[in-house]
């Protein structure tokens, strides 16, 4: 803050987070810590890059007034993100009846028995702010999500267990039913040797009776039983 002899000017660094094509501002505020009324005037060593608002103006006695600089928007940064341009605000002392449009450059003008205070402002450029960065989770949070993780774990591996055991039942009832179709395949095969040798014998006694062409039908049923049997035990 300038303490000058009229007004005191704070901030003394313009600082503008400085971002590629965007317009920024920020404020100065300018205190008359007298009884007098005080013109100033805010001059810049760039005039067609800001906009001042008001450049001219008036103060009265024991009051403030806010200015507001805006930087147009730049399509490149200044190497090393370094700023020459330069502010300059005079203040000088008016009489009680003058209005803010009656302030004229000559009044900033140094002539014997007139005091022009000035005071310096330097610009500085600040990188563009960041955003916030995000909340990493606390070692000892998500306890809840753990667990129930686990209880997935527990149960997906009580289901796989209970479709083994499903599919080990499933396997001994097929080796079950392959053991009883092959005792009687096999019963099958005997059933049908002792009628072979049962015809045998009939043909060799030259028995052709009726029993006789009865028991031959019987014995090729039974074989035909046996061979199906056979097919859908392969």
């Amino acid at each position: 803050m300038s303490t000058g002899e009229l007004l005191n000017v704070e901030p003394l660094d313009l600082k503008f987070p400085f971002e590629l094509r965007k317009q920024i501002s920020c404020s100065l505020q300018l205190s008359n810590k007298t009884e007098n009324h005080v013109a100033f005037k805010v001059k810049t060593t760039n005039p067609k890059k800001y906009c001042v608002r008001p450049n001219t103006g008036l103060v009265m006695p024991r009051s403030t007034c806010d200015v507001t600089v805006t930087m147009q928007a730049q399509k490149e940064a200044p190497p090393d993100m370094q700023c020459k341009d330069k502010f300059l605000l005079q203040s000088v002392v008016v009489s009680s009846g003058l209005a803010t449009k009656d302030i004229t450059p000559e009044m900033f003008s140094k002539q014997p028995g007139r005091v022009v205070e000035e005071c310096k402002l330097r610009v500085i450029y600040l990188p563009p702010p960041q955003p916030p960065s995000p909340v990493l989770e606390e070692p000892n949070e998500g306890i809840s999500p753990k667990v129930s993780f686990n209880s997935r774990s527990f149960n997906g591996s009580s289901e796989v267990k209970r479709q083994f055991a499903s599919s080990d039942d499933k396997s001994a009832e097929v080796r079950s039913l392959i053991s009883k179709l092959t005792d009687e395949k096999n019963a099958a095969v005997q059933q049908c040797n002792k009628i072979r040798k049962e015809i045998e014998l009939l043909k060799r006694g030259g028995n052709k009776s009726q029993g006789g062409g009865i028991s031959i039908i019987i014995v090729i049923v039974i074989c035909l039983i046996g061979l199906v049997l056979g097919y859908l035990m392969k």
